[in-house]
């Protein structure tokens, strides 16, 4: 019966998974990569593709994340309720990739929010976030950030979103 479950499962779920489609695989908290298109490495670069931020991002202004200072832009325009918002976030350090970064719009106990994971940006050294703003959106909304770093300690800090 689990057999069935879970190719069942992912099925079902996978026409709702969002993101930029550029083909970048997204680990879960596991570190298992999901949502990976097979692709040419050689020619994903060959066509300027890799990495590239070519749509408009707007500085929104630096949070306090623990006592890290984190800069905020934001992507795709102004929030509205039920659709996708894109953040960037820019670490004050240079880790390689090796913080998780989360982010969700709403309010600090994520109710109706959709959790977005970081993927990590080596040509700008910052991470692009996707999530689902909640419908209907909060009147205190917020970009919340969580960065998980690899020691395993947990800050979050808060910014208000273009609207």
């Amino acid at each position: 019966m689990q057999r069935l479950f879970a190719p069942c499962l992912l099925l079902a779920v996978a026409p709702f998974h969002s993101g930029c489609g550029d083909g970048h695989a997204h680990d879960d908290d596991d570190g298992h990569a999901q949502g990976a298109e097979p692709a040419d490495e050689e020619a994903h670069e060959e066509d300027g593709a890799e990495e590239d931020h070519e749509h408009a991002e707007t500085p929104i202004g630096t949070i306090t994340v623990g006592e890290l200072s984190v800069e905020l832009a934001q992507g795709h325009g102004a929030v509205a309720a039920g659709e996708e918002a894109h953040l960037v976030v820019k670490l004050p350090y240079s880790d390689g990739g090796a913080t998780i970064v989360r982010a969700w719009l709403g309010t600090p106990d994520r109710t109706l929010s959709y959790v977005g994971l970081g993927e990590y940006a080596a040509s700008h050294d910052d991470y692009d976030i996707h999530a689902t703003a909640p419908d209907p959106l909060p009147a205190d909304v917020l970009w919340h950030v969580e960065l998980e770093r690899p020691d395993g300690t947990r800050l979050v800090g808060s910014g208000k979103p273009l609207l």
